[in-house]
């Protein structure tokens, strides 16, 4: 690519074929495809891969072998048999109905898949089975390559007990802690004071941030043990727990690693994730702000010295912590490829897909240390079917009615397993894609992203694209000073989405009032020309009253083309754009700026919901006769929330604390509710009598649905 220096070697080994591009869906610059990678067919690998996966990762697996010349073989649960990564595949088998544990986690069915197929390899993803030691070793019995690391080695690091041991062994730095399993609360209670607080529960066998509490008291650790263990026991079938010191304010930092089965390791540079709301990436960036190349060097032979010792061969991730004074700490290795790999892949020009399936196949890394290039800034939004004003995302469901992503701007990358009409149910992952950004710096890549953020169309859930472009303008993310606590120190209230200047305020109103108008003009016309023919020049001037959170605006606006001058609050505001209705994108320009407006919703009583700076505005706009005759109108009564309690999510009861007649005091835990395999305890508003309960554990429920009733 135009803004890469590749190294001598590194061109040697890139030399013999030409690259074939990702569908339109990988970071493009200068007009050439992101990775400098060459997919070389006439090499011997596999003829058949399995895929033991759904959604993105599936999907993007599946590329990289098309591209090997490798067929491939989905496998699928009953409800999942539309969904884009069956339909890419070459072959495709049901593995069972939608609960994960009878279909994607059900090992015989997917054995029977492997035997039925003729499959050679089986490539795991991540999550699901792909750190599962017993799955591996089944498939070497059936003679079938595991496309990961041997299962010594997944054992040795994915129990974080051990994997902590084996780091200390290899002289890699370790944060101080417990080191055996922790037998029960009373002990958890004991350990923690041991440490000194705060400390942090974990699940041995753990990861995704799931399985995870940070303890500041004796209350918090017991909380912590019950909660952890469960969700724990939930998603790993092992609910074993570690304690350790919390390391206070860190940046999450971690080195992708890949080796071979001839000795051979490297590091592949770092990824900053420190953006995270309950212990889950959010947002993350390739190379961090914070490293400077000494302490980048000294986490990369380390993670390459745990590689080593334990015979790594494969990609896999070691993740630190890393304090204010660039101290680092081992966190765990995960024996899988990451999420956020691809951000790795757009500044070293590697497919580590590509290298998973080369290494598992026996061939030896390419590739040198020296070869391993730094070359632009990247960055990756975790786009999620989510609420982001509730607990900076909690789980929605639905189907995508409308569905575009901004694949068509330059040096945007988009990862997805779903398309226009498919469904974000409550069996799996909200995730919807992995947005990612790629320039020559990091200023550059973050306007991509914030531009990204702008055209990207979802119709149909809720999702988190405010929260996403909330945090990639915030001047603190900009000038990089960010740790894990940054979204509970910025938004301590939670998240309320973009918070209006008065000069925003007055772009959006008149925005709004130019959409307004716009539609209004486009009514009385039909093919082009008025629909009732008429002496009577087009109106050019209005007066109207716009409403935007609880508060009135007077609006004087003049027309000229397609361009308005709008009067509002005590100024100007020029907006222009073409106005087209029928297009889920509004480009506009206002007072010279560019922007890219959304209207999610209109309706003939003037009420207009605008995506606008990433978050969504409920508006009224409304002729000044209109504006008068609703004052006479009566207004809703809100409803009572401290009386009642509605579930914020769709999910599953796990367990209910009252019964009708108890007394419960303030934040007091009512019931839990498991959503993602992740576990909320919901706390009652105020100290009262319970009046009923309408939801018993083992039970489904929606949004909103009520689940107490408090006196």
């Amino acid at each position: 690519m135009a803004a890469y220096m590749i190294s001598p070697t590194l061109q040697r080994v890139l030399l013999s074929a030409k690259h074939v591009s990702f569908h339109s869906r990988f970071c493009v610059v200068a007009g050439r495809a992101q990775y400098s990678v060459v997919y070389d067919t006439s090499e011997k690998t596999f003829d058949k891969i399995l895929i033991a996966n759904r959604g993105e990762i599936a999907c993007r697996v599946m590329k990289t072998c098309r591209k090997m010349g490798i067929k491939t073989v989905a496998i699928h649960s009953d409800v999942d048999s539309s969904a884009v990564h069956v339909k890419m595949a070459d072959e495709a088998v049901c593995v069972g109905p939608a609960p994960t544990n009878k279909s994607y986690l059900n090992m015989d069915a997917i054995m029977d898949a492997i035997r039925i197929t003729g499959a050679q390899a089986v490539h795991p993803g991540y999550g699901f089975l792909s750190e599962n030691k017993e799955f591996a070793k089944r498939l070497v019995a059936e003679g079938v390559v595991f496309i990961g690391p041997d299962t010594h080695a997944i054992h040795a690091m994915g129990d974080k007990i051990e994997s902590k041991l084996l780091a200390k062994a290899a002289k890699v730095n370790v944060i101080p802690g417990f080191d055996g399993v922790v037998k029960n609360v009373v002990d958890a209670v004991k350990i923690a004071g041991e440490i000194g607080y705060p400390v942090m529960i974990k699940a041995s066998a753990g990861g995704g941030g799931k399985g995870m509490r940070i303890a500041w008291n004796d209350d918090e650790t017991r909380e912590g043990f019950r909660l952890s263990s469960q969700e724990a026991a939930s998603s790993f079938g092992d609910d074993r727990l570690l304690i350790e010191k919390f390391v206070d304010n860190p940046r999450h930092i971690e080195i992708q690693v890949l080796a071979d089965k001839h000795g051979n390791a490297l590091w592949l540079n770092e990824r900053e994730c420190s953006i995270q709301r309950r212990n889950q990436k959010v947002v993350e960036e390739a190379p961090s702000t914070f490293l400077d190349p000494e302490t980048r060097r000294a986490m990369g032979e380390q993670a390459v010295q745990l590689a080593k010792a334990v015979k790594y061969s494969s990609a896999g991730t070691v993740e630190f912590l890393v304090d204010s004074k660039k101290n680092f700490y081992f966190l765990e290795m995960n024996t899988r490829l990451q999420v956020e790999h691809p951000i790795t892949e757009c500044i070293t020009g590697l497919d580590l897909v590509q290298q998973m399936i080369r290494v598992a196949k026996g061939l030896p890394l390419v590739p040198r240390q020296e070869d391993i290039p730094i070359n632009g800034w990247a960055i990756e939004s975790r786009v999620y079917a989510e609420d982001p004003y509730k607990s900076f995302g909690l789980p929605s469901i639905g189907r995508l009615s409308q569905y575009q992503e901004p694949v068509n701007l330059p040096n945007v990358r988009v990862d997805s397993g779903i398309q226009e009409g498919s469904d974000i149910s409550i069996y799996y992952d909200p995730m919807i894609s992995k947005l990612v950004t790629y320039g020559a710096t990091r200023a550059e890549a973050l306007q991509k992203m914030e531009d990204a953020l702008d055209h990207y169309v979802i119709r149909g859930v809720t999702h988190n694209i405010p929260l996403l472009r909330e945090i990639i303008t915030h001047p603190r993310f900009i000038s990089g000073d960010i740790t894990t606590n940054f979204l509970p120190e910025e938004y301590p209230e939670g998240f309320k989405g973009h918070q209006l200047t008065p000069g925003g305020r007055r772009e959006l109103l008149a925005s709004a009032a130019a959409l307004y108008v716009s539609a209004q003009l486009r009514s009385q016309r039909f093919l082009g020309s008025p629909r009732v023919s008429t002496t009577t020049q087009e109106q050019t001037q209005w007066e109207l009253q716009v409403e935007l959170e609880k508060k009135s605006h007077l609006v004087s606006m003049k027309r000229c083309g397609s361009s308005f001058t709008v009067e509002v609050d005590g100024g100007l505001v020029e907006v222009s754009g073409e106005w087209n209705l029928s297009s889920p994108l509004l480009p506009v320009s206002v007072n010279g700026t560019p922007r890219v407006l959304q209207c999610l919703a209109r309706d003939a009583a003037g009420q207009i919901t605008l995506q606008y700076l990433g978050t969504q505005f409920k508006l009224r706009v409304l002729s000044k006769l209109a504006a008068t005759l609703s004052g006479h109108m009566p207004e809703k009564v809100p409803e009572d929330t401290s009386s009642i309690l509605r579930s914020p999510m769709p999910g599953s009861v796990v367990a209910v604390s009252v019964k009708p007649g108890d007394m419960v005091a303030e934040g007091q835990e009512i019931c839990v509710i498991e959503a993602m395999k992740m576990q909320n305890s919901l706390i009652a508003a105020r100290a009262a009598k319970v009046k009923s309960v309408h939801c018993k554990a083992g039970e489904t429920v929606g949004e909103g649905d009520l689940l107490v009733e408090l006196e």
